[in-house]
């Protein structure tokens, strides 16, 4: 421990004699200052006990400012040599002190000056080393706790019991874990945790706390365990992702399918709910690391198409939906949630993904499910040519608006939309009526179909859909 003002007064052969009235301080002492300046502030830094023999003391006045001068730097007290320059130790200087709450005490001159300064300093080195073996101890303590088997949670709950004090870490805006509600609310040090990631990782920490020299190393533990559980699910991610294309694009199928979906951590014994997430262009290289909420532990998770893919048991959908989604909006990510239906076995989590995939064209941040239409459900199909079936009847038409800036695609995809209303066509557009009718037929000798009758407008929808939804592309 550091030594304090009663410990060196108390030294055995030091024969130092507490002077004045003035409570001796507790405070631990931080260094031994031998001066014979009249102004030693500028030298002092606080802490300190001053030694002098009072060489240039030779009035009350300059004894009154030298303690001023001691006081003002934070010192803890002085220590005043006799036998040299004053028999004892003068009494304005005594009574300056005394007015300044500033101790005093006589060093005789049998003990030199270097006695006290090695006393203190041996006592500084002392506590050095207690204090590195100690930060030792704990380092070895929180590395042990996050390599021997108790990860994260078990790092955190270690330095938790090392720092006296509740901790609680938070990642894309989300709790990952807490040890106690004191740590989210009341006084708290916000820690910053860099994982090489956009993702706002901090710790908070309740204060007051003891120990705040492990905190850096704490720090750093969490940065590379976080950063390694990232790679992990961009890995895991990746791998699953081969998988769920396989099952949905119809290449994987029967036992073979069900038995590795299982090992991907699908279960077939019940029925499942797809979610797919679809970011904004300019954040969809954060899915692939993206943690997920508590609530989705256990749940498997892929990308697909740059689409992040959940796949959770049924009975959980409604609650969890709303949880991503409030999750993916707190992390400031522009994204919109798809949701497929309840289904079994691998056929069904092939038709819930076709869901999940038609409800985020309309849109908005949560899409709820709808019973597939029979478009998609022909779109959903693997042994129809959709690409090459939406190539041949709307690359006409794209290469004309490419040349003329005609807008041909958009006024279809309206007349098409409003159930083949010219009139709605044109006052959705702004169009003249007999424009829309000249559009429709350039759309008609550009691509063979017309949209007036009932079997080429199928055609021309089915193609719309297909190419908006990207199926069948190679």
């Amino acid at each position: 421990m550091p030594i304090q003002l009663s410990d060196l007064l108390a030294a055995p052969g030091l024969n130092l004699r507490k002077c004045g009235t003035a409570e001796l301080t507790p405070a631990p002492l931080q260094w031994v200052a031998v001066t014979e300046l009249e102004d030693p502030f500028p030298f002092l830094g606080g802490g300190e006990v001053v030694l002098t023999t009072g060489l240039r003391q030779r009035s009350g006045a300059v004894q009154r400012s030298f303690v001023d001068s001691v006081h003002r730097a934070g010192a803890l007290a002085i220590g005043f040599g006799t036998g040299l320059s004053h028999a004892k130790v003068p009494a304005a200087l005594l009574e300056a002190a005394d007015q300044r709450g500033l101790s005093v005490f006589e060093v005789p001159y049998e003990t030199p000056f270097v006695a006290l300064g090695k006393m203190v300093a041996d006592a500084l080195a002392a506590d050095h080393v207690t204090q590195l073996r100690d930060l030792l101890a704990a380092h070895q303590s929180l590395a042990a706790a996050l390599l021997g088997g108790k990860g994260l949670p078990g790092l955190l709950q270690e330095l938790s019991g090392l720092l006296d004090s509740p901790v609680a870490l938070y990642q894309y805006g989300a709790r990952l874990f807490t040890t106690g509600a004191r740590a989210e609310s009341g006084p708290r040090r916000r820690v910053p945790i860099a994982t090489g990631l956009r993702d706002r990782c901090t710790l908070m920490i309740a204060e007051p706390y003891l120990r705040s020299d492990i905190v850096a190393y704490a720090q750093s533990l969490i940065s590379v365990e976080l950063s390694n559980q990232a790679r992990r699910r961009t890995r895991e991610r990746a791998v699953t992702g081969q998988l769920l294309a396989d099952v949905v694009a119809g290449r994987l199928t029967g036992t073979d399918a069900s038995m590795r979906l299982q090992g991907a951590g699908i279960s077939m014994t019940g029925r499942n709910v797809t979610f797919l997430v679809e970011a904004a262009s300019g954040q969809v290289r954060s899915l692939p690391s993206l943690p997920l909420p508590a609530e989705f532990d256990g749940a498997a998770t892929a990308v697909v198409d740059d689409r992040l893919v959940v796949v959770v048991p049924q009975g959980s959908r409604p609650e969890l939906a709303r949880i991503l989604s409030d999750y993916l909006y707190g992390s400031g990510l522009t994204a919109k949630i798809g949701i497929g239906g309840s289904y079994a076995d691998h056929a069904g989590l092939r038709w819930s993904y076709f869901e999940a995939k038609e409800a985020l064209q309309r849109g908005q941040s949560l899409n709820e499910p709808v019973r597939l239409s029979l478009t998609s459900l022909l779109m959903s199909g693997t042994d129809v040519p959709l690409a090459d079936l939406a190539a041949e009847a709307l690359d006409p038409v794209t290469d004309f608006d490419a040349a003329h800036d005609a807008n041909l695609l958009e006024t279809l995809d309206h007349y098409l939309a409003l159930n083949g209303s010219v009139a709605a066509v044109a006052d959705e557009l702004g169009l003249h009526r007999n424009t829309v009718r000249y559009r429709l037929g350039q759309i008609t000798e550009l691509t063979g179909y017309d949209p007036a009758v009932t079997a080429d407008r199928v055609h021309l929808f089915l193609a719309l859909n297909v190419r908006r939804l990207g199926l069948g592309a190679p």
